[in-house]
């Protein structure tokens, strides 16, 4: 069976800040990032789907340990994003400094852009990654 969105065109439209999903057409659920399988109901029946890219912080954390060979980059805080279009992603907060990031941000509107990320000692290169900021 092969994958609907692989990896490399979603990365590849990623690239171009463009979000894509998979729309089930049998329950109507958006799973994004892309699987094998509808992330709702695991139908296989799914299409392609651009996203808004906007949503709201769920929570987040901020890391002060970085990936082998990426150590200039901390600290960084990631956040989880419930999409408008219901799927929740993952991403880092790009428009805030890490040290007067307080629970304050959790409910606050974002929208996604994307940045190019070196590769690390266990990736296979360099890809693009969803990054966000505040929307209000």
């Amino acid at each position: 069976m092969d994958y609907k969105l692989p990896f490399k065109e979603y990365n590849k439209a990623l690239r171009k800040s463009k979000l894509l999903g998979l729309r089930c057409n049998s329950c109507g659920a958006i799973t994004c990032p892309p699987k094998m399988s509808c992330q709702e109901c695991t139908g296989l029946d799914l299409e392609i789907t651009e996203l808004s890219g906007k949503g709201f912080i769920v929570t987040y954390t901020t890391s002060f340990v970085a990936p082998r060979g990426r150590e200039n980059e901390i600290p960084y805080t990631i956040v989880i994003v419930q999409l408008d279009e219901g799927p929740w992603i993952m991403g880092n907060l790009i428009d805030m400094e890490t040290n007067k990031i307080t629970f304050d941000i959790i409910g606050r509107r974002v929208r996604m852009s994307s940045r190019v990320y070196p590769g690390d000692l266990y990736s296979a290169g360099a890809s693009a990654r969803p990054v966000f900021s505040f929307d209000d």
